[in-house]
Parts: C-alpha cells; sequence; structure tokens
C-alpha cells in the first residue's frame, strides 16, 4: 500500500484526497468502583438510572463514527475534522450560523418571572450574580427538578419521553441551564443534579478512576463517538470534588488529573502492540506507570522506521477551563466550568480516498498533530545551521535582553523552573497573556518523561494555572505539543501552551493545535451560500 509523503489534501492527479478513521477498538476499564444513582422519573413514575456509564467490563467499539480528517491544502494550516454522523444530519440545513436567529431576544421584561427564553438580561443575570438564591431561582427556570420532600434539597431532574420514543431531561431554556449550572455561586447540590452526577450529561462510559482520601476523586470518561477519532477521554473531576476554580484545585487533584492522562496514553499504546498490562479495574500505581513506560519505550525503539508495528504512536492532551455564554447568545469559551482535561491517542496513518470513490485508494494518509510541524521545523533548521534548535531555543530563553536596552528593569522571561523544566513567557507572544512550558531534560513526549519529568510537569502545569488565576484570568485554554513516539530526534521537546482568554484573545485548545472541527460537508455549506447568493 503506497504512503503519501506530502500531508495535503491535493493529490498530483488534480484531486481532493483525505482519509477516513473507521474506529474499531478495545479500551482497557481500570475504573474500581461504581456510583449507581437515581438521575430522575419519566413523567414522575419510571425511574432513570445511570448504570449505561459503569461497563462491567473492558469496552469494545465496534460501531463508532466514522470521521474524516482532511488535511488543509497548506499543511502548516492543520487539518480539518468532519464526524460523518454530525454532517449527515446537516446535509438539507448547512447553515452553522442559523441558530444565531433562533436566539435573538424579544423586549427586556420588568421582573424575572416575566422574562422570556432569550431574554438577554437573563442570560447575564445567570453569568454575573453571586447571589445564590437568586441563581437557585434561575436554575428553576430553566429545567424541572425533583425534590427531597424532607429536606427541600433537588435530588434529580425530571425526564419526559418524546414522540419517537426518545428519553429527554425536561430542560426548558438550554441557555439558561449551561449559564446557570456553570456559575461558580450556584449551591453545588444544584451543580450535581444539573451537570456533575456520572450519566446526567449522557451514556458516556466511565473507564477510569483517581481517588483518594484527601478529598480527590475523578472519572475517566470514554468518548466514543468524538470529534478527535478513535475516541477521546476526559478526566473529570467527579460530582463529590466539586473543583470550579483553580484556587480550589489541590495539588493531588492536578496529579490525578494527570495520572489518569499518562495511564490511558500508556495502556492503549501497549494494548495496540500486544505488551501485557499490569492490572484491570483498578488504577495503576505510580510504580506500575513507571515500569509500563520502560517497557513501551523500549518496545516503540525497536519500531523506529517502522511504520506497520506502531499503529498509534502519538498523544493528545487539552484543558478548555472556564465557560461563558454572552446575552446575544454567542459562546465565548469551550469548556464546562467543573475542571476536566481531555485526552486520546493518534494513529499514524489512515486509509486514504480521492474525490470522494468508494474504494480505497490503496494509499495510506499520514494523520495530523501539530508536534508534525516542530519536528520538520527543527529538521530545516539543522539542516540549515548544524545546530540542535531547541537547545539553541533554551539558551536564548536564558540569555534573554530586553529590547528595549534599560538595564534597571526585569530581563527574564522565566517565572518558574526546576532541573527538568522551565516556565516562561514566550518573546513572541500569539495572544495577550500567552505563556508556556517547556522541558529542559531529552523528553519529546510522555513516553520520554519518566517519574521525575512527570512530576515538574504536573507542578509547572499548577503553577502556572494557579498564577494565571491569580493575575485575573476566568477562562483559558491549555494544550500539549509533542513528537510522535517513534521519532528518534532527541532535541525536539515536550511543550505546553497556555492561552488565557482574554476580551481580544479567541481559540479553543482544538483550534490552537491547528485542528479544526466542522459540524457539516463543505459542499452542504456552499450550497447553503449559493442559496443566499442566487
Amino acid at each position: 500500500m503506497n504512503k503519501l509523503s506530502v500531508r495535503t489534501c491535493i493529490s498530483p492527479s488534480g484531486e481532493f484526497v483525505y482519509g477516513i478513521h473507521k474506529p474499531d477498538y478495545t479500551v482497557v476499564n481500570l475504573r474500581e468502583n461504581d456510583y449507581i444513582a437515581t438521575l430522575g422519573h419519566i413523567d414522575g413514575k419510571t425511574v432513570v438510572e445511570n448504570k449505561i456509564n459503569f461497563p462491567a467490563n473492558d469496552v469494545t467499539i465496534d460501531n463508532a463514527g466514522w470521521v474524516f480528517e482532511i488535511s488543509n491544502p497548506f499543511p502548516f494550516m492543520g487539518a480539518t475534522f468532519i464526524l460523518k454522523s454530525s454532517a449527515d444530519k446537516r446535509i438539507e440545513n448547512a447553515n452553522p450560523f442559523d441558530i444565531i436567529n433562533k436566539h435573538k431576544s424579544s423586549k427586556l421584561k420588568a421582573s424575572i418571572n416575566e422574562f422570556e427564553d432569550n431574554d438577554p438580561l437573563l442570560i447575564s443575570l445567570s453569568r454575573t450574580s453571586t447571589d445564590s438564591d437568586l441563581l437557585i431561582e434561575l436554575a428553576g427556570k430553566s429545567c424541572l427538578f425533583e425534590f427531597d420532600p424532607q429536606t427541600g434539597e433537588p435530588v434529580g431532574i425530571q425526564y419526559e419521553k418524546t414522540k419517537n420514543g426518545e428519553i429527554l431531561q425536561a430542560i426548558k431554556n438550554h441557555h439558561l441551564f449551561e449559564i446557570v449550572s456553570n456559575n461558580p455561586f450556584l449551591p453545588d447540590t444544584y451543580k450535581q443534579v444539573m451537570v456533575l452526577i456520572p450519566g446526567i450529561q449522557g451514556p458516556n462510559k466511565i473507564v477510569g478512576e483517581y481517588k483518594k482520601s484527601a478529598g480527590t476523586h475523578i472519572w475517566e470518561y470514554l468518548r466514543e463517538n468524538s470529534y478527535i477519532p478513535w475516541g477521546h477521554y476526559a478526566a473529570n473531576m467527579a460530582h463529590d470534588s466539586v473543583r470550579y476554580k483553580i484556587e480550589t484545585l489541590k495539588k493531588e487533584d492536578l496529579i490525578g488529573l494527570r495520572h489518569l492522562y499518562y495511564q490511558r496514553v500508556y495502556t492503549q499504546l501497549a494494548q495496540s502492540l500486544g505488551v501485557s498490562i499490569p492490572a484491570k479495574k483498578r488504577t495503576l500505581t505510580e510504580e506500575e506507570l513507571e515500569s509500563l513506560r520502560i517497557h513501551l519505550l523500549e518496545t516503540t525503539k525497536h519500531n523506529e522506521g517502522d511504520k506497520t508495528n506502531l499503529p498509534f504512536n502519538a498523544s493528545m492532551w487539552g484543558w478548555n477551563f472556564g465557560f461563558d455564554l454572552s446575552p446575544s447568545g454567542y459562546r465565548l469559551n469551550a469548556s464546562h466550568q467543573q475542571i476536566h482535561q481531555q485526552f486520546a491517542i493518534v494513529p499514524k496513518y489512515t486509509p486514504g480516498f480521492i474525490n470522494g470513490k468508494n474504494d480505497e485508494s490503496h494509499t495510506l494518509f499520514p494523520t495530523y498533530t501539530q508536534g508534525d510541524e516542530v519536528s520538520l521545523f527543527c529538521r530545516q533548521f539543522r539542516n540549515s545551521t548544524g545546530k540542535n534548535f531547541f537547545e539553541t531555543y533554551i539558551n536564548a530563553i536564558k540569555n534573554n535582553r530586553r529590547m528595549d536596552g534599560r538595564k534597571d528593569k526585569a530581563k527574564s522571561l522565566i517565572f518558574y523552573q526546576d532541573e527538568n523544566i522551565i516556565a516562561f513567557v514566550p518573546k513572541a507572544q500569539r495572544s495577550q497573556g500567552e505563556v508556556q512550558i517547556m522541558a529542559t531534560a531529552k523528553c519529546g513526549n510522555i513516553l520520554e518523561a519518566n517519574s521525575t519529568v512527570r512530576k515538574s510537569l504536573d507542578m509547572a502545569i499548577l503553577t502556572t494555572a494557579r498564577m494565571l488565576e491569580k493575575l485575573g484570568v476566568e477562562m483559558m485554554i491549555c494544550y500539549e505539543i509533542s513528537k510522535r513516539f517513534d521519532n528518534p530526534d532527541n532535541d525536539q521537546r515536550l511543550m505546553y501552551t497556555f492561552i488565557p482568554r482574554h476580551p481580544n484573545s479567541p481559540g479553543t485548545y482544538s483550534e490552537w493545535l491547528y485542528r479544526w472541527i466542522i459540524g457539516h460537508y463543505p459542499e452542504d455549506f456552499a450550497s447553503a451560500c449559493n442559496k443566499v447568493v442566487n
């Protein structure tokens, strides 16, 4: 089978070429405990439980939605991902801006009870209010709760069955529901029944758990039908460890969030290589994790240059923190406020297709990661200068001087460091407030990161996030840039970028990675444009 050497959607024949991911995989279940709970009742009678979120065994995925991966014509502009199931629903109406017309509001009313669903003042109050009683009242306008008759506290949300038999929560105003449930000043009992109890946000299975006696509890959710091909995972602070602000995040919380990331990547990679996993139905110890990492590192070294024995050879990690929704209906940040982080593994190739032909073209299409662009530049820099780029870059950061030439002001870009990492302000910032973490040790991905480097990274991430919040940051994007596991270059360093959501600086973690997520087929949107033009 041929392999494309240049990652672009333009084939030499003058046709478009793209990859199609058809996910088929098994997820090792490392969750030890269950938390079966009643989420609510259908029409006040039939119980709705969350048993589906707690599978007893490993999870086999054989019917996940296909994902189209289309490299940008210009490789440095990234790649576009289309989840087939989403695009198929929008074939007849691929106008992504149609939702704006539906959210236009009517006249403002004088009292809360007179507000219509999309009144901008209602949304604004839900976002900015610090009055828990008012927020409870607003929450009651967004959905139908079930209450404990003894305490009066909410214990669930009412459910209803649609005409086609679908079971849905009785949410009356989705915009209001989203914004009020994300307000840190809403009492925790309401947050829990609205968005935090496992299963309340859908049937995503929980396949991992991290729990410590100090009050740290984290669930690992599997998103099998994901915009990230082959599924992605989310390490969410659990319903009994409410963390809406970084100042409430404990050291053990961050360690746990990151432990689930390392554990999932190592175990899924091990499974793809036929390497035995130390345990199932429980969290791996730090010693087991390190032992598995060393085994995998040795295995991947034997596969350098072998494109067939290492089907998944890269990882992704990101953190969208903070939520906001403008009174006009525009969503201003992508994440739920409850702290959680997302991660996935990436294959090296996927079957390539040309110009909509149904038959596979016997071509392997190279997948996209932002780290590939860094690797390419490092090779170009070395060929041009005879120097290693990252080694030179670290020296430049340490030798920095002010551009204005002043000697009486601070000159260092570094605000935190230890023997393995530096955290610094980039000389060329891409947005106001951008900061980065870089490994100074020779480590280009988490497979090369030993336990000492991992601890340094974890503490640097926590320190940086706390620092940004103290400066006033309420929303931010953080993501990892790393090299492929089978890339032998020992100069490329593992990096983490933090992009605060300044009022004038847009973007989510996927977009900053140049992974453009589209919910429709381009031809259908072109048709929508054509109808307006004509």
